[in-house]
């Protein structure tokens, strides 16, 4: 039976903690031993931290890397808007619906295995998308990269949960672990912010095919990495995975995610929604029925119950729904209306990075100095902050320092949360469910992402069709045009009429620039629509951890679940 939590000798304010002194006495030195035997000189310690962060940095970067190389597939691959999103949505579909398995998957047969096998498989996925133009074009090649992007996906799941749960076992002193975590969080939030500055650059030099080829190169490099550094490290008791509660939460997931990134297109009243929505529902029924009742449940539901574990991941959610609020349609927005090319785009965000690094590094700090109540409301103060700035700067000919001031104020924000989430998240569950904890908290980051791409882009595409049909009224354009012009507009391509201008009435070609004006415009105010939701929902995660997280300060001492 694990002993209560406790507040850490180092100060740390309202984080429970397994008692790691006596750990070995419960069972848990096993653990540690492997750990620290594994790695014998700092040295090497080091290297397996720096191999964790190069895989980190993979899989985290893919999540916004692709934002800058939209353009480019909608103009060589003739893509819609709803096919754009799925580019970025279908990584996020297979990443939160299975990441959750395969951190219980690596307690159980290993994390390194497992962690080699997830980057394998994500350079295959980068493979298919990188190949996806020399073996056809068009549709089909569009099909390809959006195949390729939810292989990818699959390996990030399999991989990353391995990055933050081993760093509980190479690191078992808090003090070094919270150090550790800080340069985890700065590398998972510089990999987010890096994304359009190194898709950028690539995308500038060689086109967007140049991505999947970087995610190819770093992929390999990674895997050599971690075969040489890595140590193997496991749950030493015999637990069996939970194979029904796996199929039952990938289920529940997958069909959520994909019946709201379908909405965007066909509108949530449609039957194919309304019914992704009840299979999700009657999944997630079973997948609690069968989690609370399993020997050895993939998420055990106790932990639900202790603040300091369920309202770090209701932060997480929120963080990176809104953050895609930034890196996928104001990237898209400057890209589109305002007419920057990827090194432009870099250049806006690379503050943002940089600031998102530091922020990152000296959260591990704070967070052991103020606790993790006031670490994560600062956190979210500063993102909602930065987002309302973004909001009122955004133009079609933005200034590019109040723009990139606004920016590099939201990255602070974003990097300012993610290490007290993860601190909190991984001190309040026994060691040899750090995998279980890490994967949970995984999955609430993806699933906000790829929520954040859907309903973010509901919002907009909504403005964007009623301004189109709007606009297309007024102007008098013919009802049998009107869907020609549409399609040319979300495509990116100014339509031609199937290449004749036999059915366009005179001055088609002013008429479609008049519209595309209007569409812009439209785009615009659905951007500010996204900011205003994304800093709502931010600074409600604020708010909701300054009550929670107080409460459960007071009842740290009796809150931590029987293991």
């Amino acid at each position: 039976m694990a002993e209560a939590p406790r507040e850490h000798a180092d100060g740390a304010a309202g984080v429970p903690a397994v008692a790691e002194a006596s750990d070995g006495q419960v069972g848990h030195a096993t653990l540690y031993q492997r750990g620290e035997e594994a790695i014998v000189s700092e040295n090497r310690r080091s290297a397996a931290l720096a191999t964790l962060c190069l895989v980190l940095f993979l899989t985290f970067l893919d999540i916004t890397i692709v934002s800058v190389a939209l353009a480019g597939l909608q103009t060589q691959l003739r893509a819609g808007v709803s096919s754009l999103q799925w580019v970025v949505g279908a990584y996020a579909l297979t990443f939160a619906s299975t990441m959750l398995a395969f951190g219980t998957i690596g307690d159980q047969f290993g994390r390194k295995k497992v962690l080699l096998i997830g980057i394998c498989i994500f350079i295959a996925g980068a493979l298919m998308s990188g190949l996806s133009v020399i073996i056809t074009s068009g549709s089909s090649a569009l099909a390809i990269v959006i195949a390729g992007r939810a292989v990818m996906g699959l390996g990030a799941a399999a991989s990353e949960p391995g990055t933050l749960s081993m760093l509980r076992h190479i690191y078992p002193d808090y003090a070094s672990r919270n150090w550790a975590l800080g340069v985890w969080a700065a590398v998972s939030g510089s990999a987010l912010a890096l994304g359009p500055v190194v898709g950028g650059a690539l995308v500038y030099a060689w086109g967007w095919p140049a991505i999947f080829w970087f995610n190819v190169l770093v992929g390999l490099i990674a895997v050599i990495a971690a075969v040489i550094v890595l140590p193997e490290n496991s749950d030493p008791t015999d637990r069996r995975i939970d194979i029904t509660g796996a199929v039952f939460g990938a289920v529940a997931l997958g069909a959520l995610i994909y019946a709201v990134i379908d909405a965007e297109s066909i509108g949530f009243a449609s039957g194919k929604v309304i019914a992704l929505l009840s299979v999700s529902a009657v999944f997630a029924a079973a997948f609690g029925w069968q989690e609370s009742r399993a020997a050895h449940p993939l998420l055990d539901l106790k932990y639900l119950r202790i603040p300091q574990f369920a309202t770090p991941n209701i932060v997480a959610f929120c963080a990176y729904f809104a953050t895609f609020a930034i890196f996928f349609f104001t990237a898209l927005f400057l890209e589109e209306v305002a007419g920057y090319n990827g090194g432009q785009i870099a250049t806006v965000f690379l503050p943002m990075t940089i600031l998102m690094i530091v922020a990152s590094l000296l959260a591990g700090r704070w967070t052991g100095s103020v606790g993790i109540r006031w670490s994560i409301v600062g956190g979210c103060a500063t993102f909602a902050g930065g987002l309302l700035w973004t909001n009122a700067v955004i133009s079609p000919n933005p200034p590019y320092l109040p723009l990139a001031a606004a920016l590099a104020l939201t990255g602070i924000g974003i990097g300012a949360c993610v290490v007290p989430i993860t601190s909190s998240v991984l001190a309040v569950v026994p060691p040899e469910r750090s995998g279980m904890a890490a994967s949970t908290t995984n999955t609430s980051r993806e699933v906000g992402a790829v929520m954040g791409v859907a309903i973010l882009g509901a919002i907009v595409i909504g403005k964007l069709q009623t301004a189109l049909v709007a606009s297309l009224n007024h102007l008098g354009l013919p009802k049998s045009i009107q869907p020609i012009v549409i399609n040319g507009v979300l495509t990116g391509q100014e339509p031609s009429v199937g290449g004749s201008s036999s059915l366009a009435p005179a001055g088609q070609g002013k008429l479609v620039t008049e519209v595309i004006q209007a569409t812009y415009s439209a785009f615009q105010s659905g951007l500010h629509d996204a900011l205003y939701v994304s800093a709502g929902l931010v600074a409600g995660a604020g708010i909701l951890t300054a009550i929670t997280i107080t409460v459960a300060s007071d009842r740290a001492q009796s809150a931590h679940p029987v293991d």
